[in-house]
């Protein structure tokens, strides 16, 4: 291990700091640097203390106005006898650190655009509204490639399912995230996506063969090495296939999720890879995680498979015994442990002195307006409805489909503001008046707009639209006779379940800049700009007909 090389870089300066500070640690105060805990998880007085005498490396607030962070920040920086790690989920823009920063949008929603220079806009809004708390340590970029459509907790949250634009742009962001000053921690290796289940809720399988995974998955690693990344999150995700080829011997129900898996950790990312920066387990509160092992046994054999940092806690206290216990019946070694401690303080010798910047940056507004119009993504146009009017369609009905809340408000109010002022009438649907007919009755003047804003989240087990009990009335039932636009704002494959309608429409993201996008190319006064960075019709025939 030099740390005078990459990722870090240490001048004989920064080394010297770095070799004293670990030498002059008791081996408590080394094991508290391994962890990086949760700051909502406690009172401020409770996590000073924790920061005072456990000593512990880092500390993660959710998205809460950035001057309570940057107080709360405050007391822990005087607190702490070595400066810390401030990290943040800087996925989707400024909001993933406070949340008075700017909800640029999804990683997919930047694929859409297709362009790098959209991706160093993006990481520049992540870097500098998350500095404006003192963040200097991003869990972002998320590198999965969404291979299965059915996958929940992947989906918007990826550059899509190419793996060549996965990693072109991912390498975009962490070049640009790292020239302004923030530490990327790229995620979620060895790679969500394949399966089509949740690394929270139990451990998940990359099932690719391994020649399959070194050109996707481990290509884009080995790209972002070489580009200078400073820190790896690992998944609670199992790749028995690498796995096995790297340690002929092990056996397809002996292989460990890569954050306890030492053939992947040291044997894939240091030794086959030559990554020498910083690695970390994504959250050991997963049940990927706590479902592999003992939690007894986890902890230290996490650090010894060669992660040298814990991300959050069952419960700290009871992890940092844990630890304690490890180092005293031989499960980690002092030698490992110093080796972790040195990376850690390296990463602290690179980003932990930045202090908060506090100025506004206007562009954020302005470069998430323009991403969402060069995003929309015209899927389907069968029979050539679009673009609309209000003398053709004088009146649309609109129906709202999952999370009707914004960043910005009410999606379907902010749609019906915007149609009312381009001279649409519009009504809402409502199940309790609406009733089973015919054809007939149908309205032709009038225009169903469906808004479905259907996000990802993690313990979910999927990401499917429900549709209403009383004989699904709110589906796109009459799609020969009824005029009709599907939207999709958060996920891009709806088609799954409504492949039979005509006009479809995928936008990533749900906020005002993107509604108003949307509305502007239905009306023909912008053109559609997106390129889808995934299938759409999910390989299904029939949702192209």
């Amino acid at each position: 291990m030099d740390l005078r090389k990459k990722p870090f870089y240490l001048t004989e300066e920064e080394l010297r700091w770095v070799n004293e500070t670990r030498d002059s640690l008791s081996v408590r105060q080394k094991v508290g640097q391994l962890f990086c805990v949760m700051g909502g998880d406690f009172e401020l007085k409770e996590l000073e203390r924790i920061v005072t005498e456990y000593n512990v490396g880092g500390v993660l607030y959710r998205p809460a106005p950035a001057a309570d962070i940057r107080d709360w920040y405050a007391v822990l920086d005087a607190a702490a006898g070595i400066p810390l790690l401030r990290a943040a989920n800087l996925e989707e823009g400024g909001s993933g650190a406070i949340s008075d920063g700017t909800f640029f949008g999804w990683p997919m929603t930047v694929a859409a655009t297709d362009e790098d220079g959209m991706m160093e806009k993006f990481a520049t809004v992540c870097a500098r509204e998350g500095q404006m708390t003192g963040v200097n340590w991003t869990f972002s970029p998320v590198c999965d490639i969404d291979m299965n459509y059915r996958n929940p907790i992947t989906n918007v949250r990826t550059c899509g399912s190419d793996a060549e634009r996965v990693k072109r742009l991912c390498s975009v962001y962490v070049k640009t995230l790292q020239k302004n000053g923030m530490a990327a921690c790229a995620k979620h290796f060895p790679g969500d996506g394949v399966d089509f289940r949740d690394q929270h809720l139990h451990p998940t399988y990359n099932s690719l063969s391994a020649k399959d995974w070194f050109a996707s998955y481990g290509a884009i690693y080995q790209q972002l090495i070489e580009d200078g990344l400073m820190s790896v999150m690992v998944g609670h995700i199992v790749q028995p296939n690498v796995a096995m080829e790297i340690n002929p011997k092990l056996r397809f129900e002996d292989c460990l999720p890569g954050s306890l898996c030492r053939e992947l950790l040291t044997g894939v990312l240091r030794e086959r890879f030559g990554f020498n920066g910083l690695i970390t387990t994504d959250a050991t509160i997963m049940s990927g995680f706590t479902q592999a092992m003992p939690r007894r046994h986890a902890i230290p054999t996490a650090i010894a498979a060669g992660c040298d940092m814990l991300v959050f806690s069952t419960d700290f206290y009871e992890d940092y015994q844990y630890m304690l216990d490890g180092l005293e019946s031989g499960a980690l070694t002092e030698a490992r442990l110093d080796e972790a401690v040195s990376r850690i303080l390296a990463l602290k010798a690179k980003v932990a002195g930045n202090r908060p910047k506090t100025a506004p940056m206007p562009e954020a507004k302005l470069w998430q307006a323009e991403c969402a119009d060069k995003c929309v993504t015209l899927v389907k146009n069968i029979d050539e409805l679009l673009p609309i009017s209000p003398e053709e369609y004088p009146l649309i009905r609109l129906v709202t489909l999952g999370n009707d809340h914004t960043v910005d408000g009410s999606m379907t109010a902010i749609a019906e503001e915007i149609l009312q002022r381009e001279g649409f009438q519009t009504e809402r649907f409502d199940i309790g008046k609406e009733e089973m007919h015919g054809t007939g009755a149908l309205d032709r003047k009038r225009l169903t707009l469906y808004l479905a804003n259907c996000e990802h989240a993690s313990n979910q087990t999927t990401i499917r639209l429900n549709w209403a009990k009383k004989h699904a009335l709110d589906v796109p039932r009459h799609v020969w006779e009824e005029s009709a636009v599907f939207v999709s704002f958060s996920n891009p494959y709806h088609l799954q379940d409504v492949p039979r309608v005509k006009t479809y429409i995928n936008a990533y993201s749900c906020h005002r800049a993107m509604i108003e996008a949307v509305i502007e190319k239905l009306l023909g006064k912008s053109e559609f700009k997106g390129v889808s960075p995934v299938d759409a019709f999910c390989d299904l025939p029939d949702a192209r007909l």
